[in-house]
C-alpha cells in the first residue's frame, strides 16, 4: 500500500511580513519580556547598542544618529504642564538639527556666536555642553537698548541658553539648543498678582467710601484680565523672538556661514572692544 504521505505535496510556508509599527511593538514587547527574567543590564554602550541594531538589520549610520539626537534630547525639556503654563504661556524654548563638522569645532563656533553676537556670557562649560547667561555690563545694556548692529538679541531676555553638541559621524554632528525664558515669564506673572492686588485694595477703598458694590469690585475682574492678557502676549512675543534665534543659529551652521563677519559700525566695534572684557564677579 502507498504511503499516504508522500502523495500529498510538501506544503511551502510563505514568510511572514511584518510592518513599521508591527516591528516596533514587536521589539518593544521582546524587550519588555526580557526584562522580566533579568538577563537584560540596565545600561548599553554604545557599541552593544550599535551591535544590537545590526541584528534587527538597522545601519549604524541611522543608530548613530538616533543616539545623537537622544543625547541633546536628554538636555532639552520641553513639555511643560501647570497652571502657570496655560496662563503666561511656555518658559522655554529648543530647537536641534544635524549639521556638518566636528564636534569640538561647532561647540566653539556656537560659543563665539552667543558671547559676540548674543552679548552672553559663559556660566558652566562641560566637554559636549556649554551654559550662557545674559551679560549685565552698562555698555551691554547700551548695545541692546540701541539694538547695534540691527540685532535683537533676543536671547538676552531668558535666564540661561544652552548648547549641546554630539559627534554623529566623521562629517556630522548633531547640535540641541535651549533657552529658559523663566525670568520673563515670572516678572509678567508678578505684574499680573500686583495688579490684581492694587485693584483689590482700590476696590475694598470703594466700598468703604460707599460706592456700589458692582461698581467697586468691577476692577478686581477687568484689571486682572486686561494684565494677564497684556502677559500672554508679552511672553508670547519672547518665545516667538527666542525660537527665531536659536532657528537661525542652526540655519548658518547647517549653511557653513557662522564664521563669516559682517560689517559692524564703528559703534558696534568699540562696544564689542569694550565688552570683551569680562565683568568682575
Amino acid at each position: 500500500m502507498a504511503d499516504s504521505s508522500s502523495s500529498n505535496p510538501p506544503v511551502s510556508k510563505s514568510p511572514v511580513r511584518i510592518d513599521r509599527a508591527s516591528l516596533e511593538r514587536v521589539l518593544a514587547r521582546a524587550a519588555e519580556l526580557q526584562a522580566g527574567t533579568g538577563d537584560t543590564p540596565e545600561e548599553f554602550t554604545e557599541d552593544q547598542l550599535l551591535e544590537l541594531g545590526k541584528e534587527v538589520g538597522l545601519s549604524p549610520q541611522h543608530l548613530r544618529q538616533a543616539l545623537a539626537e537622544e543625547r541633546t534630547r536628554s538636555s532639552v525639556t520641553t513639555d511643560e504642564r501647570g497652571i502657570t503654563a496655560s496662563l503666561f504661556g511656555p518658559r522655554r524654548v529648543s530647537a536641534s538639527r544635524t549639521v556638518p563638522g566636528k564636534a569640538s569645532e561647532v561647540l566653539a563656533t556656537i560659543d563665539a556666536w552667543m558671547q559676540r553676537q548674543e552679548l552672553l556670557i559663559v556660566k558652566r562649560h562641560h566637554a559636549d555642553r556649554i551654559v550662557w547667561e545674559p551679560r549685565h555690563d552698562f555698555l551691554v545694556g547700551v548695545k541692546r537698548a540701541l539694538k547695534i548692529g540691527g540685532r535683537d538679541y533676543a536671547l538676552s531676555q531668558s535666564h540661561e541658553t544652552a548648547a549641546t553638541v554630539v559627534q554623529v559621524d566623521d562629517a556630522r554632528v548633531h547640535v540641541g539648543l535651549d533657552a529658559d525664558l523663566s525670568t520673563t515669564r515670572r516678572r509678567s506673572a508678578t505684574s499680573v498678582f500686583a495688579g490684581s492686588a492694587a485693584s483689590a485694595a482700590g476696590a475694598a477703598a470703594m466700598i468703604v467710601m460707599g460706592v456700589v458694590v458692582p461698581i467697586a469690585v468691577a476692577p478686581i475682574v477687568i484689571v486682572p484680565a486686561i494684565a494677564m492678557a497684556g502677559a500672554r502676549t508679552i511672553q508670547a512675543r519672547v518665545v516667538s523672538r527666542a525660537q527665531l534665534a536659536l532657528e537661525q543659529l542652526l540655519d548658518r551652521l547647517e549653511r557653513g556661514e557662522i564664521g563669516r563677519r559682517t560689517g559692524d559700525s564703528l559703534l558696534s566695534a568699540i562696544v564689542a572692544a569694550a565688552t570683551a572684557v569680562p565683568p568682575r564677579r
